[in-house]
């Protein structure tokens, strides 16, 4: 115990202590002192009430003790709040950047031996993040939740920083990009198992809602943002696309290491589970690569369901998993803690979770796709600008979120998530039978409503599901908890890509030739050629679309292309002969994928619905208070 002045009256002493109970022999020798306690974590014996911000500041903290009179819940909300905008920032620039970035390196990304390059750039990350989540947030329950937290920010900032010197070009370029954004994604993965963990220990039962939904504002705010800087910065110089997040990840990692504390309880001489962890991860991440190369043609086929590889990674990591199942059974410490599927509340929560993102995983990949490869360039856009215009036109989806989301989180603290998440599903719902309803070329208000519609449902969904599922299981599990969130999360995003792009796919493949060669031949294209060109894998053309690029100035081979007419070729690669041909064969697979996916919300709904009454698991309060 330490003697200080407090500077507010001069005959005024107090005492300092750590965070403990007093004795009662101190309590007999001052009788009348009040006890009032800090922000940081402090109490004070007075006999006066303590003004805080009058205290003097203690030798050797610095720009701790300056902080330490604002709420930690506020502290742990800021930081949190900067890493899910930086993550979100992070994968929106480099998305809508793909392009820049491959031509500054000197690869086409469509060429034929390249496309692995473009599918571990986009996909890489995901799999990576998905497939360690669990095991960092149970890690992180075992030896503290803001460590690892800190860590992962610092990591974050060491791949930003690689990113951005990167050096060569051609192949070797493209592979340090990969692996940097590997290096991202264990630092990402990190800051995922333990956000809503921190938010969780930091915020009573009755703000957690509010704090969920400030985060989503943040999420939502990093990927429409991260769209427009990206298109910006990517006209400039490919490189600024990696350098933007720097400030983000180093400041957050500084912010983190020095605002943050832990305030979980850990238990000691916990184990951690090696075979399911090794399990765990062989199992999701052949799943998850199996998934990533079935996008792929092979041989004579347009999708790669049917290479071996795929089938070995598809099967082996099903065979990995069941493993995993029967060896956590019989683990003392499991690192999947199958037990908390027992609690209603977290077991329906993650089952409508999975659901919610498998439904709505893809829908932005095929709405760019529909976007970028019909609709804009049918209205007088270039290929090259569409990937910042439809980012632009789909702000609705964005602004439904941003609406609804925090007011969902605000009013669940009080009334509970079943309501407001079933409701959230079924207005989601909505707005997918009503996409399924437009032509390919729409009336933008009517897309804009029905967007909005799917972005309030997920907004009304997102926040109040994943605060019911924080606050039903034991404080000591909160990270491992959290990881399970998020990797059922992240799976179902990929699952639903490779499923709604496979869909997609396939009505292409059966339909697109036909119309293809009667387009071709029509234009002047001799048979021949137009036979050729028209029985490509259709995944070209979709990945073209997505990137930017002129769907047939990528698929049609530049001899045959020089070999036409001038009139020809500007026909041939103007702004509306591809998407007008384009247009009905890929609208019959997008029906089929957005009927599943509304389906897939009603489930949810369901799900959701069964979860029960508001439900706190009241051994885990005890230590969160309003500091």
């Amino acid at each position: 115990m330490r003697l200080i002045g407090c500077g507010v009256g001069p005959s005024l002493k107090v005492h300092v202590k750590a965070k403990r109970s007093l004795s009662q022999s101190e309590k007999k020798k001052r009788p009348t002192y009040i006890v009032t306690s800090l922000s940081n974590g402090e109490d004070i014996l007075s006999d006066l009430p303590v003004d805080e911000t009058k205290l003097p500041e203690r030798p050797g903290q610095g720009l701790r003790y300056k902080i330490s009179h604002i709420q930690y819940k506020w502290i742990a909300l800021s930081n949190t709040t900067l890493g899910i905008f930086m993550a979100s920032l992070d994968g929106s620039i480099v998305l809508i950047s793909l392009p820049a970035i491959f031509n500054g390196i000197g690869i086409n990304p469509l060429a034929p031996g390249e496309t692995d390059y473009l599918l571990w750039t986009m996909m890489g990350y995901m799999v990576i993040t998905a497939t360690l989540l669990v095991a960092f947030g149970r890690i992180s329950d075992m030896f503290g939740r803001v460590r690892f937290y800190n860590l992962g920010f610092a990591i974050f900032a060491v791949g930003s920083v690689l990113l951005y010197l990167v050096h060569g070009t051609g192949n070797a370029a493209a592979l340090q990009i990969i692996i940097f954004r590997l290096v991202q994604a264990v630092g990402g993965a990190f800051l995922f198992a333990n956000s809503a963990a921190i938010l969780t220990d930091a915020f009573p039962p009755d703000q957690r809602g509010t704090a969920m939904g400030i985060n989503q504002i943040a999420s939502l705010a990093g990927q429409f943002i991260g769209l427009i800087v990206g298109g910006i910065l990517a006209s400039i110089n490919w490189r600024l696309v990696f350098l933007v997040s720097i400030p983000f990840s180093v400041g957050g990692a500084i912010w983190a290491y020095v605002a943050l504390r832990e305030t979980a309880t850990i238990r000691e001489h916990q184990r951690l589970d090696i075979p399911g962890n090794l399990l765990f991860a062989l199992g999701l991440t052949a799943l998850l690569v199996g998934m990533t190369y079935g996008l792929q043609p092979y041989l004579t086929s347009s999708m790669g369901w049917t290479n071996p590889f795929v089938i070995a990674c598809l099967g082996g990591g099903l065979l990995a998993l069941i493993a995993f199942v029967i060896v956590e059974q019989h683990t003392p410490e499991p690192l999947f803690q199958l037990d908390l599927f027992k609690i209603r509340m977290f077991a329906a929560g993650n089952v409508a979770g999975f659901l919610a993102s498998l439904g709505r995983g893809g829908l932005n990949f095929m709405l760019i796709i529909w976007l970028q490869g019909i609709w804009l360039p049918m209205h007088g856009y270039s290929f090259a600008d569409t990937p910042l215009w439809a980012g632009i036109y789909m702000l609705p989806l964005t602004v439904g979120f941003l609406f609804t989301g925090p007011l969902s989180g605000h009013f669940s603290d009080r009334y509970g998530a079943r309501f407001f998440s079933t409701a959230g599903m079924i207005v989601a719902a909505g707005g997918f039978l009503g996409l399924m309803t437009l032509p390919p070329n729409f009336n933008y208000i009517v897309f804009a409503i029905f967007t909005l519609l799917i972005g309030m449902g997920m907004g009304m969904f997102a926040a109040p599901n994943t605060t019911a599922i924080m606050n039903s299981v034991p404080a000591e599990h909160r990270g491992v908890s959290s990881g399970m969130r998020a990797t059922f999360q992240n799976t179902a995003n990929t699952l639903s890509i490779t499923l709604i792009f496979t869909i997609v796919t396939i009505g292409l493949a059966s339909s697109l030739p036909t119309t293809l060669f009667q387009g071709l031949t029509q234009a002047g294209v001799p048979a021949i050629d137009a036979h050729m060109v028209a029985n490509l894998p259709p995944t070209s053309a979709l990945f073209a679309a997505f990137l930017g690029y002129n769907p047939l100035g990528t698929i049609l081979p530049a001899q045959i292309l020089k070999s036409l007419p001038a009139a020809t070729q500007a026909e041939l690669l103007g702004k509306t002969f591809f998407p007008q041909l384009l247009s009905v064969p890929f609208k019959s697979g997008l029906r089929i994928a957005f009927s599943i996916s509304a389906v897939l919300m009603v489930i949810a709904a369901f799900a959701s619905l069964l979860r029960g009454k508001k439900y706190t698991d009241d051994r885990s309060e005890s230590d969160v208070s309003e500091d």
